[in-house]
């Protein structure tokens, strides 16, 4: 459990096909993901308008590619903001895989 920017706790559930989000038990965002071949592809992230500016896509991200990890499969990232998270955070260098163009 990590907090927002506003303090509030925030909560990162990994479902079939994506992780949520979820703040003060409000779902606030996902980000999907694929699972093939022993990896795993982040094609989209979106976090509700309501929620904007809090910090959560980060936390999302950060949360979904550590567990991706820990999981022992390889990160594809995507979606845009998968690709900047990744690029400014080095530990997930050695398990990331370049995107098919």
């Amino acid at each position: 459990m990590a907090t927002d920017k506003t303090g509030a706790t925030t909560t990162v559930t990994e479902e079939a096909d994506r992780f949520t989000i979820s703040v003060d038990g409000t779902v606030a965002g996902f980000t999907e993901i694929n699972d093939s071949n022993g990896q795993r592809t982040f094609p989209h992230t979106e976090v509700d308008d309501a929620f904007q500016g809090r910090g959560l896509a980060s936390i999302l991200i950060g949360e979904a590619l550590q567990q991706t990890k820990d999981a022992r499969l390889r990160i594809v990232p995507v979606c845009s903001m998968v690709q900047a998270y990744v690029k400014k955070h080095p530990e997930f260098d050695d398990v990331v895989d370049a995107a098919d163009a």
